[in-house]
């Protein structure tokens, strides 16, 4: 089993204690995944509006998150 569908499974568990820490671990697994995602995009020459549009948020949302220059 992977990370993710051992965390998956997890957060599905009848023990909110299990369950809600499961669902914090795959929070922070999403958040890298998207991160190494949009940076795999930008270095392949995607625009801020082609990765929003993947992502289903407004450009704004992702060059905020995920622009480093502006950090």
């Amino acid at each position: 089993m992977t990370e993710a569908t051992t965390l998956a499974a997890a957060a599905g568990s009848p023990d909110p204690k299990e369950g809600l820490r499961a669902v914090l671990a795959l929070r922070r697994l999403l958040e890298r995944l998207e991160a190494i995602q949009v940076a795999n995009a930008r270095r392949q020459g995607w625009s801020w509006q082609a990765i929003a549009d993947s992502l289903e948020v407004s450009k704004q949302a992702v060059h905020k998150k995920h622009n480093r220059s502006g950090r």
